[in-house]
């Protein structure tokens, strides 16, 4: 999501006491996102060191030559314990990067950390490149190559923008509870991409459709709510549906939406009107098969985890993997849950 994005792995260790990973946490010193942005791009596709959290996160939907489904993912975060930079090791950026490839009956994941300030890691503007170590996404936001690499699985892709960026909430400022925490979030979700997978069992071409993710806060979620669940879907008729829910502490959720259409035209929704319902879990009690429903599109899908057990072991824990979408409309789509041990 825009919170999904887990820089909550890198805050300070004094601050995880207050809401989920220390996203609820006051913040003294950092610029706190306001209403009616006015967006700069290609500035605003680089870093922004005066807001404490920042992510860039791709997920990816690929078949195979035999239709075998694939999920790929790449994220980059940003986390500062000031809001400053420094050309040394004194930078007070944080910055760590996952990356995963999951398929019906495996789960490949690996994570890097870095440090600011010595070249092991950043994002330039432009022209656009984000890297940890020898991870790399770089182009012109129009198109782009991506690499990374872990101990069972290594991937180059090529991706081609095929529709506009989008702006979630109102006009990219997305509210994330009633208390009014908020961050900036836009998304390009027409990518399709192509590429090489190697897994243990050898190199499989793949293609399909990826979401990249863009978003950065520095108080995004109250200090009440423990968790989300995202789901990023495309459907076959060409219209895609971002939604969450947040979970709080008193049993209540509060909810967003955007509608996609083909063109690219947005509907935002706010709390209630997009709802996520659990139908079954794995082992660990972790849901793996949702009702999605958002009435005012007619939408009222079952939202399935191609493999269960996508479960990122990462340096905190999370869910995130590919899924089917089936009911009053077909197609794949991206889901990410945090908060369940």
């Amino acid at each position: 999501m825009n919170v999904r994005a887990l820089v909550f792995l890198l805050l300070p260790v004094q601050s995880v006491a207050q809401g989920f990973a220390g996203l609820g946490t006051e913040v003294e010193g950092f610029a706190i996102p306001q209403p009616n942005p006015v967006f700069d791009f290609p500035t605003d596709h680089g870093q922004h060191n005066d807001y404490r959290i920042e992510w860039w996160y791709l997920t990816a939907n690929l078949e195979g030559p035999d239709e075998t489904p694939y999920g790929l993912q790449w994220t980059l975060f940003r986390s500062a314990m000031a809001p400053s930079e420094s050309d040394d090791w004194r930078s007070p950026q944080l910055w760590m990067g996952h990356a995963a490839v999951t398929t019906p009956d495996a789960h490949y994941v690996a994570e890097r950390l870095g440090r600011g300030g010595i070249g092991q890691a950043g994002v330039i503007a432009d022209p656009f490149e984000a890297w940890i170590d020898d991870w790399t996404l770089r182009g012109d936001w129009e198109t782009l190559q991506m690499t990374a690499s872990g101990p069972d699985f290594a991937y180059e892709m090529a991706l081609t923008a095929e529709g506009p960026l989008i702006f979630h909430g109102e006009g990219g400022y997305s509210v994330k509870s009633a208390e009014g925490q908020a961050s900036y979030y836009y998304s390009q979700p027409f990518f399709q991409i192509e590429g090489v997978l190697q897994l243990p069992e050898g190199e499989i071409p793949v293609s399909g459709n990826a979401w990249l993710d863009r978003e950065w806060s520095s108080q995004p979620l109250a200090d009440n709510q423990t968790g989300w669940d995202w789901f990023s879907l495309s459907f076959d008729d060409g219209n895609k549906l971002m939604g969450f829910r947040l979970q709080q502490t008193d049993g209540n959720n509060f909810t967003s939406a955007t509608w996609i259409a083909p063109d690219g035209q947005t509907t935002p929704y706010s709390n209630g009107a997009f709802t996520a319902t659990p139908l079954a879990t794995n082992a660990d009690d972790v849901p793996i098969r949702w009702q999605v429903m958002l009435p005012q599109h007619g939408v009222d899908v079952t939202v399935a985890a191609i493999n269960e057990n996508a479960w990122m072991t990462t340096s905190i824990p999370y869910w995130e993997g590919p899924v089917t979408v089936t009911g009053s409309h077909e197609g794949v789509g991206y889901l990410e849950m945090t908060g369940y041990d």
